[in-house]
């Protein structure tokens, strides 16, 4: 049985919270969580990881087991996760580590392969853009409208984002086998998400979402030169980050692996965790072990 620790760590004055696995020793896996959820996401795949692989999964600042401080206190930005992650990582010794992302984690993932190239050996890509293409236009037009005109015009459509109802769609749509989703998903990241203050947090990065797109020409030139190693397994019925997403990848890397999978949504690992889970072990061992 897998012994998976969870620590705290103070990073530039905050309290961030962390679940490891694995011995020391071996190659490291940081798993990035999205919206609206935390290194909670992650239970289930931690344990069948790590008897090969260190892992590391933090709460970005704002969610999960992670403080939360003041938005008028703190500048919640993705630049300013990406700065916390970057910090913990040297913190623990951390210099070499594959990387897992998954929405909200892409783009904090993006800014650490970008600022320090080498220190990432492979990537995941679950649901996780990198690319125009993966944008569902639907989903993300009130988005857009928010962070180009914040106001009280635009901001009840992206408010909603943070209500029970559409965490638990975020959940279960597109989902074949929605029985298999766990209630305590979408309740727990519900009761996270509404602490005192939050919503002006959420809020801030919904408007910095606008800066990522502008970084992708960046990124795709990272994997064009670097040809890092990258698996896209990805839930082929996501009406947030669409497949063409995955697809996209082969654009810069043409030796990317595409893992599309029927009837998984946006958090596959919920529904179709033994899939994902052998997708990912195999990649990795052939990526990171030999």
């Amino acid at each position: 049985m897998v012994e998976v620790r969870h620590r705290y760590a103070t990073v530039r004055g905050h309290r961030i919270f962390y679940r490891e696995a694995g011995p020391h020793g071996a190659p490291t896996l940081l798993l990035l969580h999205g919206f609206p959820t935390s290194s909670r996401m992650f239970r289930q795949l931690i344990p069948r990881l790590a008897d090969r692989f260190h892992v590391i999964a933090p709460d970005h600042l704002g969610f999960g087991h992670s403080d939360t401080p003041p938005a008028d206190t703190f500048t919640y930005t993705f630049d300013a996760l990406a700065d916390l992650t970057e910090a913990l990582l040297t913190d623990l010794g951390i210099t070499r580590y594959a990387i897992y992302v998954q929405d909200y984690g892409a783009p904090v993932g993006w800014r650490l392969a970008l600022r320090t190239p080498a220190a990432v050996t492979a990537v995941i890509s679950q649901n996780g853009n990198a690319y125009d293409d993966g944008f569902v236009p639907q989903f993300w037009a009130p988005v857009w409208a928010y962070a180009k005109n914040p106001g009280p015009d635009t901001e009840p459509a992206v408010r909603e984002a943070l209500s029970l109802d559409a965490i638990r769609w975020q959940y279960l749509h597109g989902v074949d086998r929605p029985e298999l989703v766990d209630p305590d998903t979408w309740t727990s990241d519900h009761r996270d998400i509404s602490r005192p203050g939050n919503d002006l947090a959420q809020l801030a990065l919904f408007r910095d979402y606008a800066t990522n797109p502008p970084l992708y020409p960046r990124l795709h030139a990272y994997f064009r030169q670097s040809q890092v190693p990258l698996l896209a397994v990805w839930g082929a019925e996501d009406l947030i980050f669409g497949p063409d997403g995955a697809r996209a990848f082969t654009r810069d890397l043409p030796a990317a692996e595409i893992r599309l999978v029927p009837g998984g949504g946006h958090f596959l690992l919920e529904s179709h965790l033994d899939t994902a889970a052998a997708h990912i072990r195999d990649f990795l061992t052939r990526t990171v072990l030999t």
